[in-house]
């Protein structure tokens, strides 16, 4: 025992920096003087000076640089599960620590898109456009070889079709048509046949783009020339064409339904932007759990000291010591404070704290339905 190190009480914020196993706050001049007075704190709850503390003042400051790694650890693993659902697609350069996050629609719209690809109404997956050309007396077309993209190259890759259609008179011009559109229109309001221009003028635009889509779905549904079925990317078309047609599709790769958004945006707990936090903004609190984990640590560290001793011999005696015993009450100690943080970050989760809001709400409302109403005196 007499070649260990034995404490000297001289631990000052001069000799921390430099002597930590990572460096991490270094600079911060509230760290390190915290932790040279957490030392001597330490020192001394372990019996200091009465008692040798066979450590010296590096592994004091290694104990409480984990000790604030921890705290922070354990509450930005807590700020990730609460606020993971907010922070992804953003990106991963962004830094949380520290920071109130806003509960955005993120996820929401990202769904809405995904949806409206399916749709084709926005989104995020492109809608292509090609065409087939058809042969007298053939009905079944296989689309891996004969459908044609709209760059006029024979498309290659796995597709998804969405809409197959021939080509007809447009319902814009059939509606506006001088001889039909313009006496229909018009008719159906009762007002008699008149000019093409007039209608623009007399009616609002809404309801001839009504009378369009009215006109294309009718014949979607009542007056299609021909219907189709797909099976395996061959596309059948019924009636079987007596001539040559040109039929247009509109379809997806269905790759681009899996296409990554961005590299470096947030999409796990794994890159989530939480750092180290910044000593100086830890509440006392905060500071007070890890002066205690601290002597939870010391405490492991010295009873591993002491346990490599049974005894050391004194005149006419042996002394017993304690390193077993210490490194276990260490353990539990910093197996507690865990617990307790862990505890107290989720007694302020978003769930508690909604449920704890609505608990009072409620009471509040009970206390309102009981008050009686005021009596008017005329």
């Amino acid at each position: 025992m007499a070649n260990i190190a034995i404490y000297d009480g001289a631990a000052n914020s001069g000799s921390v920096s430099g002597s930590t196993p990572f460096g991490l706050y270094d600079t911060d001049l509230t760290y390190l003087t915290a932790s040279a007075n957490t030392a001597n704190w330490c020192a001394k709850r372990l019996g200091y000076p009465v008692t040798d503390i066979e450590i010296q003042n590096i592994q004091f400051f290694a104990c409480f640089e984990e000790a604030v790694t921890e705290y922070s650890a354990q509450v930005n693993r807590f700020n990730i599960r609460e606020n993971l659902l907010s922070a992804q697609g953003n990106s991963t350069s962004k830094d949380y620590t520290h920071k109130l996050i806003d509960p955005n629609l993120g996820r929401i719209i990202g769904l809405s898109k995904q949806y409206g690809s399916e749709a084709g109404s926005g989104g995020t997956v492109d809608w292509r456009t090609g065409h087939i050309v058809t042969t007298a007396s053939q009905q079944t077309y296989d689309l891996t070889t004969v459908l044609t993209g709209s760059d006029g190259t024979t498309e290659t890759n796995d597709i998804e079709i969405k809409k197959v259609f021939h080509e007809i008179t447009p319902a814009s011009d059939r509606h506006y048509d001088p001889q039909y559109g313009a006496d229909y229109t018009m008719n159906s309001f009762g007002w008699g046949g008149t000019m093409v221009g007039v209608q623009y003028l007399a009616m609002p635009i809404y309801d001839e783009l009504l009378k369009i889509q009215q006109t294309e779905f009718n014949d979607l549904v009542r007056k299609s020339a021909y219907t189709f079925e797909i099976q395996n990317n061959k596309l059948k078309i019924h009636p079987i064409p007596a001539s040559t047609h040109k039929f247009y599709i509109q379809y997806i790769h269905t790759s681009d339904r899996n296409t990554l958004v961005t590299a470096s945006a947030v999409s796990d707990y794994s890159n989530m932007g939480y750092g180290n936090m910044t000593y100086t903004n830890i509440n006392e609190p905060g500071k007070q759990w890890i002066r205690k984990y601290t002597l939870s640590l010391t405490k492991q560290v010295l009873g591993s000291v002491r346990s490599k001793y049974s005894s050391v011999p004194i005149p006419g005696a042996d002394v017993t010591l304690d390193g077993d015993t210490m490194r276990a009450e260490g353990i539990a100690e910093a197996e507690a404070l865990i617990a307790q943080l862990r505890e107290d970050l989720e007694a302020t989760s978003k769930r508690i704290m909604i449920e704890k809001e609505s608990e009072v709400n409620n009471f509040q409302q009970e206390m309102l339905n009981k008050a009686p109403l005021n009596i008017y005196i005329g």
